[in-house]
């Protein structure tokens, strides 16, 4: 990709911030709400038409609002989907592309809205850098990843196994509230006492439903384990599967089975848990509500990434096929129709722009992403109508990159074989056209799009470099007992060895 492309296409995510439709409200500043879940695949939502999962508090967000029902996380991990989310850049960027290299001291949406006159406060799960400065008075907010790294997306060419992922692959039912629900109350108490003399946006950072996968047990009523439907895999397609997702199960340890038992009560642990989220949503919107702040508040609701649920085999995320990529994505308040269905394809890269606009505040960088408020109003703007993601974290033998567009998903694979997918036709994503004379056309024009955007092979390659870079840089500050024990609770003991006399034989 040359520099002139890439510049014009960062000068075109630009243009929706001062072109289009004005703030009705001339003058006044929304208050905005951004409520970011973890792992809430876009397929489990009552608005986009999930025939078990209850989500009425985010129904009825969407009925107030907008849905953008094809919306995709910039990268289907925890640490470089959020510096998406935060930057408007795509992760490779900013040099995030796994929860090893979390984003470094960019500045995010709460840097650019700070500068325009907002408060901006932040609680909960951020997984960005500590002691970075995004803009926010952070309250009890969590980098996880900056502090503990998931070291085993250093190792990734040869892939290694992860011996702990296989056992979350289970669920429960507890009395307990999660603590998400503090973060909600955290949010409240702000809202309530923010007072009116300056606009302010708040981010709350929930934890579920993130595995392990444990929700209240008054869910256990609405989602019986016994009940639940066991993931979709059609008959011989394992034997076939893609080398990408026959080595990502292998590095999840999930290439035997799951029993039935557990997967089902995994679904319907994870089915609670979001329900559990929908109630802590519906609860700031309540106050909201209350206080009289709703019509003059842009709320918004995302999730960093989707959770595969044993569809293809596969549990967890870090794959981009859509019950792992695909993320909800709805948004409501000033400036925003009621009621409306967006089916084109947009990503989180978006969000920071849509942000801005929404708030007449002005960037603070050139970014990648577009503002999606003249989608909304059914106008095209300045989008170019498609979405982009990537993926280098655990488990990915290689990089892998996607573009969406109107039906068709391509994903690209750095030295491998591509696939391409119509989900009108094969929403499942198993029957793979790329390489088929009906489609060449479709397929040349989407890598087109890709090569565009990035040139994969090269984003490929600083990924491995920058993650070789980080493991040796622990190789140096690390005593072989420390390395040690630092890969043994995910890896094993046989394989944390084997790694550690790697990494510190003695040489004569």
């Amino acid at each position: 990709m040359t520099r002139r492309t890439f510049n014009a296409a960062l000068t075109l995510g630009n243009t929706a911030l001062t072109s289009g439709l004005a703030i009705e409200a001339a003058g006044t500043k929304p208050n905005i709400v951004f409520i970011c879940s973890d792992q809430h695949s876009g397929k489990a939502l009552g608005a986009n038409g999930h025939p078990i999962v209850k989500t009425p508090n985010l129904d009825r967000l969407a009925a107030m609002g907008v849905n953008f029902r094809n919306a995709y996380s910039g990268n289907p991990v925890c640490a470089p989907g959020r510096a998406c989310m935060m930057t408007g850049m795509y992760a490779s960027d900013v040099g995030s592309y796994c929860n090893s290299t979390p984003l470094g001291a960019q500045p995010s949406w709460g840097n650019a809205l700070k500068s325009a006159g907002y408060r901006c406060w932040a609680t909960g799960k951020l997984d960005l850098t500590i002691r970075a400065d995004y803009g926010f008075e952070e309250v009890k907010t969590d980098h996880g990843h900056s502090q503990h790294p998931d070291i085993t997306s250093l190792f990734r060419a040869p892939v290694c196994f992860r011996s702990d992922e296989r056992t979350q692959i289970d669920g429960r039912f507890t009395d307990r509230e999660s603590g998400d629900a503090e973060m909600a109350r955290r949010a409240i108490e702000f809202v309530r006492g923010a007072g009116a003399g300056q606009p302010w946006a708040v981010y709350v950072g929930m934890n579920m439903p993130h595995p392990r996968w444990v929700a209240q047990k008054k869910y256990e009523q609405i989602y019986p384990p016994e009940k639940m439907p066991l993931p979709e895999i059609p008959s011989g397609y394992l034997e076939k599967r893609h080398t990408m997702f026959q080595v990502l199960a292998n590095f999840k340890n999930i290439n035997l089975p799951i029993p039935v038992e557990r997967v089902r009560r995994a679904r319907a642990a994870y089915f609670g848990m979001i329900s559990e989220v929908d109630e802590y949503v519906g609860r700031v919107l309540d106050s909201l509500e209350k206080a009289g702040q709703l019509e003059n508040t842009l709320f918004i609701y995302t999730s960093d990434h989707g959770e595969m649920g044993g569809d293809h085999g596969l549990w967890l995320k870090n794959v981009l096929l859509e019950n792992a990529v695909r993320i909800p994505l709805i948004m409501a308040g000033p400036g925003l129709p009621k009621g409306k269905v967006i089916e084109t394809a947009v990503s989180h890269v978006d969000m920071v722009a849509t942000i801005l606009d929404i708030a007449g505040a002005p960037p603070a960088r050139k970014l990648r992403g577009h503002s999606l408020r003249p989608l909304a109003h059914g106008q095209a703007g300045s989008h170019p109508g498609f979405a982009y993601s990537e993926s280098h974290s655990e488990g990915n033998c290689t990089g892998s990159f996607l573009i969406r567009r109107g039906d068709w998903k391509y994903l690209y694979f750095a030295g491998g074989e591509p696939l391409l997918f119509n989900l009108e036709n094969d929403p499942g994503e198993f029957r793979n056209l790329a390489g088929k004379p009906e489609t060449a056309a479709v397929e040349k024009e989407l890598h087109a799009l890709l090569v565009a955007q990035v040139d994969p092979e090269a984003v490929s390659e600083r990924a491995f470099a920058e993650q070789d870079r980080r493991l040796r840089a622990r190789v140096r500050a690390m005593q072989p007992e420390e390395f040690f024990a630092d890969l043994k609770g995910r890896l094993g003991v046989t394989q944390a060895r084997v790694l550690t006399n790697r990494y510190y034989r003695k040489t004569s």
